[in-house]
């Protein structure tokens, strides 16, 4: 690697680190559904069944991923329209909440004159940051997006938003497992790495030997096939399959919980702050949402304390705006290629994008049977890069956030030049971690 391959997307993030710069967001897509697999795959017949399968993906993905997302979110709001609304671009919220990070006594005195009532308040001590959900009066008042500007004005040092819904930036298929209690066992010394997503099944074979504090559901575990293939890039381990950090202790979050509010910002604020109390260093994170200013501060304070937060840049086409968390200042931002190294071509594209890793043409762990499914999209690239991080990293630590950074670029595959591409950025990483199917035999 050339030194001067270390230049400005590189130096945003170690300036970030330093001081936590202000970040913005949008929205992003999901990327098409992972393809089941017979749970034994021979040689015979692996080429018919794989060939028609991979032009197909590869020539359908954009259209596919647009009538994806517009129907699920389309359907959520047509299914809960209690709980759920638009704000005035469209995008999805929880109804009748606001979110205040961090207001002053200023904005919690104008949020009362205007009836607006605290739901629920934590604080993240270790961010020195709190997060206080005001609700809304039904009908006859002001819309929320009038009290939203009246906050503002009323406190300009205050962060006040909607309660954005998030959603995973690939699409997972798979049996849902059913609930169960779980414990929370100690996480031995050594490399270990954050999720927010959904659930994970931690009685698939790959996670046997992992050992896993959960947050979220009220302590239930409500295993999702989305949330259990990243973790399984991440940390996963059986004769069948190797994550990038295999064996790593895995912090997950669960922040959907089979609810149609799941993936709210609210719930991603108090996952950020759990990891942040449970001094996790790297933080994998394949959802993407629309702008959010309460979510911005979280990600910046996070920055500011050495945590390193890695994000899909999601699925919405080369020419597609930069999509968030992913595109925030100072968050590793990933792409996915095919296993010829080539970008996907529903990738986002763009100087948000720092890495790129494995993102088709390969398995990850589902609950159910079969135990392994095909995954495509910037989803399952994302965990790569960070399990990869989390071997550097395993405490927040600015100098060694800045260090596994650069270490990681160092080992990518990129241009014989040292340039920095906006569809890999500083190359390919992880191209040992992809199970191609043929390899499940």
């Amino acid at each position: 690697m050339k030194p001067d391959r270390f230049s400005r997307r590189l130096l945003i993030v170690c300036l970030v680190l330093a001081a936590a710069a202000p970040a913005r967001a949008q929205l992003g897509l999901p990327s098409l559904p992972p393809l089941p697999l017979p749970e034994r795959i021979g040689p015979a017949g692996l080429g018919e069944l794989r060939r028609p399968l991979e032009r197909l993906l590869d020539r359908t993905p954009l259209l596919a991923l647009g009538r994806l997302r517009a129907d699920h979110l389309a359907g959520l709001l047509a299914r809960h329209p209690d709980r759920l609304q638009q704000d005035p671009f469209g995008n999805l919220v929880v109804r009748g909440e606001i979110l205040a990070w961090s207001p002053t006594p200023a904005g919690l005195q104008a949020a009362a004159a205007a009836g607006l009532a605290v739901a629920r308040r934590e604080d993240f001590a270790e961010l020195g940051q709190a997060l206080v959900v005001f609700s809304v009066a039904p009908g006859g008042g002001p819309d929320i997006a009038s009290l939203l500007d009246m906050l503002r004005a009323a406190d300009p040092e205050g962060v006040y938003d909607f309660n954005h819904v998030f959603s995973g930036s690939g699409t997972q298929g798979g049996a849902r497992a059913a609930p169960v209690p779980v414990s929370a066992p100690a996480v031995r010394p050594g490399p270990r790495v954050g999720l927010v997503d959904s659930g994970v099944d931690r009685a698939h074979a790959v996670f046997e030997e992992v050992e896993i504090r959960q947050w979220g559901c009220g302590g239930a575990q409500r295993p999702a096939p989305h949330g259990t293939a990243v973790a399984a890039l991440m940390v996963g381990r059986s004769v069948h399959f190797s994550g990038a950090a295999p064996g790593a202790g895995l912090y997950a979050a669960d922040v959907y919980c089979d609810e149609p509010t799941g993936g709210s910002v609210a719930r991603i604020l108090g996952a950020l702050g759990w990891l942040a109390r449970e001094q996790v260093g790297v933080v994998n994170l394949s959802l993407v949402g629309p702008r959010n200013a309460a979510l911005a501060r979280a990600v910046e304070a996070m920055l500011g304390r050495g945590h390193l937060l890695v994000a899909a840049v999601g699925n919405d086409g080369p020419a597609a705006a930069p999509l968030y968390p992913a595109s925030y200042p100072g968050v590793v931002g990933v792409s996915a290629v095919d296993r010829r190294g080539q970008p996907l071509p529903e990738a986002g594209r763009g100087p948000q994008v720092m890495f790129a890793a494995p993102g088709s043409q390969m398995v990850s762990a589902v609950p159910g049977k079969p135990p392994y499914r095909q995954v495509r999209g910037t989803s399952y690239a994302a965990p790569i890069v960070a399990g990869l991080l989390a071997r550097q990293l395993p405490h927040p630590d600015r100098d060694g956030a800045r260090r596994a950074l650069e270490h990681l670029a160092r080992e990518a595959a990129g241009s014989q030049d040292g340039s920095i591409s906006n569809a890999t950025g500083h190359g390919v990483v992880g191209a040992g971690v992809r199970i191609d199917p043929a390899q499940l035999r």
